[in-house]
């Protein structure tokens, strides 16, 4: 799936405007970028960090804490792996850029 970055929660690693590929359902390790539903608002995809899995979910954080408006793990806890929607393959635009 396709994905386009909303914010600055994300930088320096990705800014407002890219665009990503996505797979679904994929394994999620710790350091890997993911994108989830958000837990207040199942209707709206978060991109962030996938931490540490903990309490049998996922810790994600942004890479720019001081964003305004950043929602993460701070916020809301350990997110179940149903809210992960998949785990971030590239940024295509507007500069190619591999995920590991």
């Amino acid at each position: 799936m396709r994905v386009r970055v909303a914010g600055d929660s994300m930088l320096p690693a990705l800014r407002s405007g890219d665009w990503l590929w996505v797979r679904r359902g994929a394994a999620v390790r710790p350091g890997d970028l993911v994108v989830a539903r958000l837990p207040s608002d199942p209707a709206v995809l978060i991109v962030k960090r996938a931490v540490w899995e903990a309490d049998g979910g996922w810790w994600l954080e942004s890479d720019n804490q001081r964003a305004p408006g950043r929602r993460d793990s701070w916020d809301f806890g350990a997110l179940p792996p149903s809210s992960i929607v998949g785990r971030v393959v590239l940024r295509y635009w507007p500069t190619f850029w591999r995920a590991r």
